[in-house]
């Protein structure tokens, strides 16, 4: 873990809290609690773009589910700060993706036993690091300069066998295929962006109503994601056309 990185997530912290908060740093993984307009809010998360390994995984999910049995409906702000899921001889062999899964489970255990879970990225969140944590969220929000995306413009080109140049200038009118916050809020991906009033919007997160995941018809709205809700109705409706 980089000083630079936690001082980041102080600085934050404090935006949100002032001095009424506690967290502890244990190498990438961060928790404590903090003190919101009287309100107790506990605070989990990684920093250091940390890859999502199994034992980090592990440990996220124990302390949401130390959260759930010690602190019943308590609201979680989840820092998001990742650089996707770990590669590495021993976290493939022992099935990491089944790991990250387990804390993407947990996530949602949680929301269902009535826990708000806002989900900030804080830096830099990819592919299934982000999957995990902060689409598993009640709602995630990025700050503003956070870089967000499910895989670098060049290995995007590499896969799907089109040129960068033809590719970037497809994701300029096209939000599915570009990378970025701004291209995430507009397929519903992530809420909003944050910029100034942090706390503000904190708060307004907070106070947003527990309803069923939206994220596809906000897609439509947005004018980034046009037929994710139309195909998932038809699918639900036993249709085979749209």
């Amino acid at each position: 873990m980089t000083d630079n990185s936690r001082e980041s997530i102080e600085k934050f912290l404090r935006s949100l809290f002032g001095e009424k908060y506690a967290v502890q740093f244990d190498d990438l993984l961060l928790s404590g609690e903090g003190t919101f307009d009287g309100t107790p809010v506990a605070i989990l998360g990684t920093s250091s773009r940390a890859p999502i390994g199994v034992s980090l995984a592990l440990a996220l999910s124990r302390h949401v589910l130390d959260i759930m049995r010690e602190h019943p409906k308590r609201s979680i702000l989840l820092i998001v700060e990742n650089s996707g899921q770990k590669i590495g001889l021993f976290d493939e062999l022992m099935g990491n993706n089944g790991y990250v899964a387990h804390l993407s489970t947990c996530l949602d255990a949680a929301r269902r036993r009535g826990h708000k879970i806002i989900g900030v990225v804080h830096d830099l969140a990819i592919s299934a690091g982000f999957m995990a944590t902060g689409m598993a969220a009640s709602e995630c929000y990025a700050l503003n300069g956070a870089e967000l995306r499910v895989m670098a413009p060049e290995a995007m080109s590499r896969i799907m066998r089109i040129p960068l140049e033809r590719l970037n200038q497809l994701s300029k009118t096209n939000a599915i295929l570009g990378p970025g916050a701004v291209n995430f809020e507009r397929i519903g991906g992530i809420a909003g962006i944050w910029s100034d009033d942090v706390r503000g919007e904190f708060r307004k997160a907070l106070s947003q109503p527990d309803e069923e995941d939206a994220r596809r018809e906000t897609g439509v709205q947005r004018g980034g994601r046009l037929f994710a809700a139309r195909v998932a109705r038809a699918v639900r409706e036993g249709r085979r056309q749209l």
